[in-house]
């Protein structure tokens, strides 16, 4: 599985905000400089965040956007099927019709398991969890996982 260029700085723009909360609405120009990203692309991305119900718009002079909620209650999850929606390891799993094997496949299964371990691990990870956390070396890469399913 390879997340979407629009997942990976959806997740950077929520994590900012999460680390600036608190701190007044925050413009879109002002992220898109701090994480390197395109203002456009995140305008775009912060369509779909809006819509979600994770972001809010507040217009005006000091106008920016905010968390809707508090970074504890937004999970990867969340983030992930705002601004993309579910992703699927295999397209039968969510559309079995879309498979004519889907009745007969021994590997369905396998595929549906891990599909649901990943998505478990995304919704226990919240923005507040990331925000707290450190950024590792690489060598801590290969150390098992921080946050536990």
């Amino acid at each position: 599985m390879k997340l979407s260029t629009t997942v990976r700085y959806g997740t950077r723009l929520m994590l900012d905000m999460a680390e600036q909360q608190g701190k007044g609405p925050i413009r879109i120009r002002t992220i898109a400089s701090r994480q390197g990203i395109s203002e456009k692309y995140l305008e775009k991305i912060v369509r779909l965040l809006r819509k979600a119900g994770l972001v809010d718009g507040l217009r005006g002079p000091g106008g920016g956007y905010v968390l809707s909620k508090a970074p504890d209650e937004i999970t990867l999850a969340d983030i992930l099927e705002a601004v993309q929606g579910r992703i699927e390891l295999c397209p039968c799993l969510g559309e079995p019709e879309t498979c004519e094997k889907h009745l007969s496949c021994k590997t369905r299964k396998v595929w549906n398991d891990i599909n649901q371990v990943i998505w478990t691990k995304l919704k226990k990870i919240s923005l507040s969890d990331l925000r707290d956390s450190v950024c590792p070396g690489e060598d801590e890469m290969l150390d098992e996982p921080e946050f536990q399913i």
